[in-house]
């Protein structure tokens, strides 16, 4: 079954909005996992917009005594900075079960496009054997449409995260045939070649149901915006228990 990974980084942005330490972000993830969620996500920034080095030791330390998932998401070229050690170094520090690397620049508003293996592809080859040396299972931040995903397994990566902003926007203007037909196809080019697949970026309860019965055997779903968005209307538990319910009705797919 799929697996439900909470991001929450959008706890981190309303906490430094005012200063302080409330909302708590370490308490917002243990409600998530008590509520039943099978791990969590944080994206540290270099310019530390949200989740702090701190919060990911934190959060380290929090699902390792739960026994859940902790996925490090981040620009493995980003050098380090003032409070930002790298995300190399935050995964040597905290030895999380998924480091998911992603090319997005301090500018960017959100992450909003996969990895070009063309460019950066050898450059990533020694940082993921370094990952994995660390205990990383590495996944790669890949737009469906590139047609190159099977050469993330060539360069040692174990994952591919689809990045799902264009099905997310398809779903709302109401074309999905082609665009789920792009996505299903991305991620059984990805399997063929040995690798995993997750997904992620503006999934919601409404999307989620309809994107996991066309695109076969995804593995883990990270989820953010949209859940804490929700949250704020539902209360935490029940936004997540409402995913989890969503995930389980899920149409099966063939092996």
């Amino acid at each position: 079954m799929t697996q439900l990974s909470v991001n929450v980084n959008k706890i981190a942005v309303l906490r430094n909005s005012r200063g302080g330490g409330d909302p708590d972000v370490v308490r917002a993830a243990m409600t998530c996992l008590r509520a039943g969620a099978h791990g969590i996500t944080v994206h540290p920034r270099p310019d530390q917009r949200h989740i702090r080095a701190d919060d990911v030791y934190a959060l380290s330390e929090l699902t390792r005594q739960h026994g859940v998932e902790f996925n490090i998401e981040g620009n493995p070229f980003a050098p380090p900075r003032p409070g930002y050690p790298g995300l190399l170094a935050l995964c040597e520090q905290t030895r999380p079960a998924q480091a998911t690397l992603v090319p997005d620049g301090d500018g960017q508003l959100t992450s909003d496009h996969g990895i070009d293996f063309s460019r950066d592809g050898e450059r990533l080859r020694p940082l993921i054997a370094t990952l994995k040396q660390y205990g990383c299972r590495v996944s790669l931040f890949v737009d469906a449409g590139n047609p190159e995903i099977a050469q993330a397994a060539a360069l040692g990566a174990d994952r591919v995260e689809l990045y799902t902003g264009p099905y997310a926007e398809a779903f709302v203007e109401g074309d999905l045939p082609a665009t789920l037909a792009l996505f299903s196809d991305a991620a059984r080019r990805a399997q063929a070649a040995g690798l995993g697949v997750n997904a992620g970026h503006d999934l919601s309860q409404d999307n989620l149901g309809t994107f996991l019965d066309a695109v076969p055997d995804v593995l883990e779903v990270s989820i953010g915006h949209a859940l804490i968005s929700e949250a704020l209307y539902e209360g935490l538990e029940d936004t997540i228990g409402g995913y989890l319910a969503t995930i389980a009705a899920a149409r099966p797919h063939d092996a």
